[in-house]
């Protein structure tokens, strides 16, 4: 196993088995969560890799636990607020993942919420641990979620429970996300990388242009016009965060407390 060495990055692991290549979100202090350095280091794993799979994953023991609230959400004052509202677009790292010729598996092995649970969704094929945990809680924190959930999420499990998860911001355990058809398969945690390797190699095995081509028809077929989309998502984000109910939510997280939201 090769580190991943054109980069210095400081928050993702990224190695190489065979044609295969593994995105590790590296903060396992924080439960993997984002920073404005992982989002960069994210992009530019997936822009820059010659692999012809790809497996992210997670440093035990989560997925990816969303957004940094102190680091991210707690800082988008009206300086970050008018810079979305000013030049909506799709999120950098999003239109990476979503627009790669290269097959994503996400392997799951925790918490994959907030924008985990978009990045899991972002992926071709999902693999979950039965330690894995979904939830869509940008409505907790007074926010929309980013593309993949309005535009992939109903893919995978329907109008209905979509609404469900993305209204609610309610967590679901594994096995309720396999029954879903949010996960193709739900495996033991000590398996779960395994798994996904054995997946990733399996596709990478096969000629490499055929595959791009295949998942371009996928795109094609399914996808809705994602920079359109983040636009929308950009601007709506830009309004949402001037809210007093979005302070509420990001201050009741952080001081441990209910929510008092007030509509405005």
């Amino acid at each position: 196993m090769t580190s991943f060495t054109e980069t210095s990055s400081t928050e993702i692991v990224y190695d190489v088995q065979g044609d295969v290549g593994v995105i590790t979100i590296n903060r396992p202090e924080a439960r993997n969560a984002l920073t404005r350095t992982t989002y960069a280091e994210l992009e530019d794993a997936v822009r820059s890799t010659t692999a012809r799979c790809l497996v992210i994953t997670g440093a035990d023991p989560a997925f990816c636990s969303g957004d940094d609230v102190k680091q991210v959400m707690a800082a988008a004052g009206d300086q970050v607020s008018k810079g979305l509202r000013a030049a909506p677009r799709l999120t950098p790292a999003a239109a990476a993942v979503l627009g790669t010729d290269v097959p994503v598996v996400a392997a799951v092995n925790g918490a994959a919420v907030g924008w985990g649970m978009e990045l899991a969704v972002m992926a071709d094929i999902r693999v979950a641990s039965e330690r894995a945990r979904f939830g869509e809680l940008f409505v907790k924190r007074g926010l929309c979620c980013d593309v993949a959930g309005i535009g992939r999420l109903t893919q995978l499990v329907g109008r209905e429970a979509a609404a469900e998860l993305l209204f609610t911001g309610r967590i679901i355990g594994a096995d309720e996300a396999r029954a879903l058809r949010l996960v193709s398969r739900v495996v033991p945690h000590e398996e779960l990388l395994p798994t996904a390797l054995a997946l990733a190699g399996e596709i990478a095995g096969n000629p490499p242009l055929a595959v791009r081509q295949l998942k371009a028809g996928l795109r094609k077929a399914l996808d809705p016009d994602w920079d359109d989309l983040g636009r929308w998502v950009s601007a709506t984000l830009g309004e949402l965060f001037r809210t007093e109910d979005h302070k509420e939510g990001v201050a009741a997280f952080l001081e441990k407390r209910e929510p008092r939201y007030v509509g405005r």
